[in-house]
């Protein structure tokens, strides 16, 4: 058996608590937490005891500091992964979120990737939204599934291309150029060169 020693009020977080044992730290908790296993000086406790409300003190505050990061804009599972280890999680609090996200709804890669889609094939080509998407890490799965419905592109590159031409004049070193950039943008050879020759036919008197 072991003895808490101290419990004190952390300095920068008035709502968590430091607790000691046998003189020496041992962890944070919130004081909901201290409070709800009537936590106090002079108690007899296990080790074992304290893993367990610190690893579900830790569970806690990762959703709640999960949630907050979400609150800003919808994550993969991945990308929420990569943001709990960073915090210093352990994978078992990690996996205790991402099935909490889940459940509620608050992450769900396919969704994701159908809103992404429907956002970003309005000046971009399948194959650069692919290419994001897999950076953010969705799944080729979840990638495939929300492109099926992108159609065709030659509307988008065509918006990208009058977008990267206005302002310029039509010459062909700017008309090189712009075949170049509807290729950055993700869009196949054929797409931009259709692209290219709508936009001179526009121009022709």
């Amino acid at each position: 058996m072991s003895e808490i020693t101290a419990i004190t009020p952390q300095v920068k977080d008035k709502e968590r608590c430091n607790v000691y044992v046998d003189g020496r730290f041992y962890c944070g908790l919130k004081l909901e937490t201290a409070v709800r296993y009537r936590l106090r000086v002079g108690q007899q406790v296990e080790p074992s005891f304290l893993d367990e409300i610190q690893l579900e003190n830790e569970k806690a505050q990762a959703l709640d500091k999960a949630l907050t990061h979400l609150s800003a804009s919808m994550k993969t599972e991945r990308a929420m992964r990569d943001f709990l280890r960073k915090k210093g999680y352990v994978d078992a609090v990690c996996d205790y979120v991402l099935e909490k996200l889940r459940e509620y709804r608050f992450v769900d890669d396919a969704l994701y990737c159908t809103q992404y889609v429907e956002s970003a094939s309005k000046n971009k080509g399948a194959r650069l939204i692919a290419l994001e998407l897999r950076q953010k890490g969705a799944s080729d799965e979840a990638i495939g599934a929300a492109l099926e419905g992108i159609g065709e592109e030659g509307d988008a590159a065509r918006r990208a291309l009058e977008k990267y031409m206005r302002g310029k004049q039509p010459t062909r070193e700017a008309f090189s150029k712009a075949y170049r950039h509807l290729l950055s943008k993700g869009f196949d050879h054929d797409t931009a060169k259709d692209a290219l020759a709508s936009l001179r036919e526009d121009e022709e008197p």
